[in-house]
């Protein structure tokens, strides 16, 4: 005889006639394939013998011939073994797929030249539109984009003072001229000969301020702005920017660049206004992903984390959303202040929560 083990998660439901139905809670996850419960349970099927993962792809069984069991061993006392599609007694199909991810990015970045979608699905054993999107929805970024972001690391290791740009492309594995230039100033955030001789050719105009919420440095390249930093210290901000650009020239004290910075402090003090400002940003093809949908948020208005990673196309890519926002150095033109915890707290600000929190109040309608 199977026995059904205590249910640990109940909840109650009202039908129109009345009565109450109780459904287990783990029901809905196997009911959604929540690869995310893979390792919390497996379940039962009482009329095939067989037991699975929550992630199963399954046709899903009717609720009253399954059985929920805490792990494998209880399931295979019980009399059942286990399934051949989603074989919970072997890795489970969502950690084979992450390492066949992991493995594919290996092969990407191993490569001299970027492997094609069709090489990379014919190595995985899947067609081109599953690899695709499977790649997508575990990385964040298509495979054409994740070569593109390796191809320019490559790129910045071989652009040295003693290397010629022609080498240093084809060493990166671009396969013309043509098609790193089309690419590389946005990632380099300069042309290569500039970045080649260490951004010493790149000006950057900047200058300090204040504000309600304190220090204000803004910068500019001939991009567009480059940088907004929010802070107690100007010195510190000043040395911050130092840093970022290092081998920059830096030119502060331009009358012509003050009425640029009054502009950025105005839009700071009245954020529900446009900002029509040019924009410099330089990140990765994720981070600049996050980025633009940033933008996309109206003033007075949040998003959650998670929001955020369904908008952009990338549901499990939480973690790397919030390290995108993380990583902005353009406050409140990239408005991750927001973007808030699940539960609506505040979380982490690069320049103070005390600040995002005077920002979003900023933002509410009078």
């Amino acid at each position: 005889m199977h026995s059904l083990p205590a249910v640990e998660t109940m909840t109650t439901s009202s039908s129109k006639n009345g009565t109450t139905t109780i459904v287990d809670s783990r029901w809905a996850a196997v009911m959604a394939r929540d690869n995310q419960a893979d390792g919390s349970f497996v379940y039962a099927v009482k009329t095939t013998g067989i037991f699975c993962l929550p992630s199963c792809p399954s046709r899903h069984a009717k609720f009253q011939n399954v059985l929920f069991f805490s792990n494998n061993k209880e399931a295979i006392e019980a009399g059942f073994r286990p399934c051949q599609r989603c074989k919970p007694d072997q890795q489970s199909f969502h950690k084979q797929q992450q390492q066949m991810i992991v493995d594919l990015c290996r092969f990407i970045v191993s490569g001299e030249l970027e492997p094609s979608l069709a090489d990379l699905s014919e190595r995985a054993g899947l067609s081109p539109y599953h690899l695709h999107k499977l790649f997508k929805r575990i990385t964040g970024v298509t495979p054409k984009a994740y070569a593109r972001v390796n191809r320019i690391a490559r790129m910045r290791k071989s652009l040295t003072p003693n290397t010629r740009v022609t080498d240093a492309l084809f060493t990166a594995g671009y396969n013309s001229n043509s098609s790193f230039y089309a690419e590389s100033k946005q990632l380099l955030g300069m042309n290569p000969k500039q970045y080649k001789a260490g951004g010493l050719a790149t000006e950057i105009y900047f200058a300090l301020g204040e504000c309600s919420l304190g220090s204000v440095l803004v910068a500019q390249s001939e991009r567009g702005i480059c940088a907004i930093a929010l802070g107690d210290d100007p010195d510190v901000l000043l040395q911050e920017l130092q840093t970022q650009f290092a081998h920059a020239r830096l030119i502060g004290g331009d009358k012509n660049y003050e009425a640029t910075v009054a502009q950025v402090i105005g839009f700071i003090e009245q954020p529900r206004a446009n900002f029509d400002l040019p924009l410099d940003i330089r990140g990765t093809v994720f981070q600049q992903k996050v980025w633009q949908a940033l933008q996309k948020i109206a003033p007075g208005q949040t998003l959650s984390y998670s929001e955020l990673a369904m908008l952009i196309g990338s549901p499990k890519a939480s973690r790397a959303v919030a390290s995108a926002c993380a990583a902005n150095v353009l406050a409140v033109a990239i408005p991750c202040h927001r973007i808030v915890r699940n539960n609506g707290d505040l979380s982490g600000y690069r320049w103070g929560v005390e600040r995002k929190r005077k920002l979003l109040e900023l933002e509410r309608p009078s």
